[in-house]
């Protein structure tokens, strides 16, 4: 990877957990391996007085707890790291407040010996997406932005999703952005790009000649895209029952990674090669509308239970829950892609929170052989002609991060009959290392001007109209279909039914 430019990176939401757990320990760990300029500068601005000092205190103190390279307390890389971090006491619509980062960062770069017309900068906007606008309006307003024509100097601003609650709230959120920015300095994350396994999907498909050939309606029979989370709301009640899954982790995780999985192959590698390809298969994924919602999709809510020996209490029992709460904390849905490659093919979603493991994984189920020609030994060592095991591809994005491929292979003995095996590749055993954290690859990629893993403005848009329909179609309801799952299981049984049903159907086409 190259090395970036001499850069100032304002973090806004600095004392916030994102900041602590995430974003500075990816910087450091950038850091350490030579990715950031030697006269890079990071400024922390939030609500909160404190100095600079009291600032790289935090810092170091988070780096020992979140850090994966794991330095020591008082360490010299950790020194030399926090003593080019600063802090700026400031209010999100206060001008004044804006004018004193100005002046900040004037005098660093003076300091550095930086020419004011060659001054780079980075914000990211680790806050509430309530002040993303204001945030934004105030850069522009104190003349922090850059003319995105300056060849000699940039000014980019990342921003975390969520973006926006709906389609109408999104297609706000972007006409305020480009009333500031142009489109080319908006870095829209979603970490899960940054992920090594997620970009690998690209890598499996489009480097390996054995399985793009298969990668069609002819040889899959359907796709399973599962994220499910071991953890309950855990003290986020307030945040997450204004979200819920849907909005939390379909609209923007999901669909990247369906987008992934199901794309052309793009010309080239180029950002806007394969943001393209990411579009054009949004946008032939049929919207649900407002009467389908309840056929398409399954939602439900944790009730008590246990994971791991501890015990989790109802979703309408946690702090900041509203007592008569029917927001989603687990969600089933059923799409489709209509274009030549996809068409026919049901794509299934499930994602839910307090579920039996943690878990991130793209099945990829082929179709049976055309002719049962074997016996099929099944769990119960059973010899069963009727019915073989399919083929099924596995991609895990988390965690043991890998591939598996499901194979029926013969059993030794007089009988020719097959059992399942897997074939397994997993990313530890082979390479030995530890992957790089999302964020350290993402902030990076936004700091050298690769918008490849980032999400453009069409993709927010295109994401949010599949998903608007089953949000309007829930809401329309006059008595909500919330099915309670015990906390610790993997979700609901009518999921499990919905989907089952679905794929009996399928096959019996």
């Amino acid at each position: 990877m190259n090395k970036s430019e001499s850069t100032a990176i304002v973090i806004f939401g600095a004392s916030g957990d994102l900041t602590k757990r995430k974003l500075i320990p990816a910087l450091f760990e950038a850091s350490l391996e030579g990715l950031l300029a030697k006269d890079t500068t990071i400024v922390g601005f939030a609500r909160r007085e404190k100095s600079h000092e009291q600032f790289r205190v935090e810092i170091e103190e988070a780096l020992v707890g979140f850090t994966r390279s794991k330095p020591n307390a008082g360490s010299p890389e950790l020194k030399v790291f926090s003593s080019y971090c600063y802090y700026q006491t400031g209010n999100y619509d206060n001008s004044k407040s804006f004018h004193d980062l100005k002046e900040l960062l004037e005098k660093l770069d003076e300091e550095s010996g930086i020419p004011a017309d060659k001054s780079n900068r980075l914000f990211y906007l680790a806050t509430p997406p309530n002040v993303f606008s204001g945030i934004v309006g105030m850069l522009g307003q104190t003349g922090h932005i850059a003319d995105p024509n300056d060849e000699n100097r940039w000014t980019r601003v990342i921003i975390e999703k969520p973006f926006g609650r709906n389609l109408q709230t999104a297609c706000a959120l972007n006409k305020n952005l480009s009333a500031i920015l142009d489109e080319s300095q908006v870095y829209r994350i979603d970490h899960y790009l940054g992920k090594e396994t997620v970009q690998n999907i690209m890598a499996f498909r489009f480097g390996n000649s054995i399985f793009e050939p298969l990668w069609n309606r002819r040889y899959v029979s359907h796709v399973h895209i599962t994220v499910a989370e071991a953890v309950c709301v855990e003290g986020r009640g307030g945040y997450y029952d204004n979200s819920g899954a849907l909005r939390d982790m379909v609209q923007n995780h999901m669909l990247q990674l369906l987008a992934l999985v199901a794309m052309e192959p793009p010309a080239s590698f180029a950002p806007d090669a394969v943001r393209d390809e990411k579009v054009k298969l949004l946008s032939a994924i049929p919207p649900i509308k407002v009467n389908e919602a309840s056929e398409c999709s399954i939602r439900g809510q944790y009730a008590a239970g246990t994971i791991d020996g501890k015990l989790i209490p109802d979703y309408l029992r946690e702090n900041g829950v509203q007592p008569n709460s029917v927001t989603e904390t687990f969600v089933a849905l059923k799409l489709h892609v209509d274009n030549w490659r996809w068409a026919g093919v049901p794509f299934y979603f499930r994602t839910g929170k307090a579920l039996a493991d943690r878990l991130t994984e793209v099945n990829i189920e082929f179709r049976q052989p055309p002719l049962a020609l074997f016996s099929h030994m099944q769990d119960n060592k059973r010899e069963e002609r009727r019915r073989m095991k399919p083929n099924m591809l596995s991609l895990r994005v988390q965690p043991n991060e890998g591939i598996r491929l499901s194979i029926g292979m013969k059993v030794p003995g007089q009988k020719m009959v097959l059992e399942p095996n897997d074939m397994e590749f997993c990313y530890e055993d082979v390479f030995g290392v530890e992957s790089p954290g999302a964020y350290e690859r993402l902030i990076v990629d936004a700091i050298l001007g690769d918008t490849t893993l980032f999400i453009r403005q069409d993709e927010v848009e295109a994401a949010w109209r599949l998903v608007n329909g089953v949000l309007d179609g829930w809401a329309s309801e006059e008595v909500p279909h919330i099915h309670l799952y015990r906390a610790g299981t993997w979700g609901p049984y009518a999921a499990d039914e919905f989907i089952t049903n679905d794929i009996r159907k399928s096959k019996a086409l």
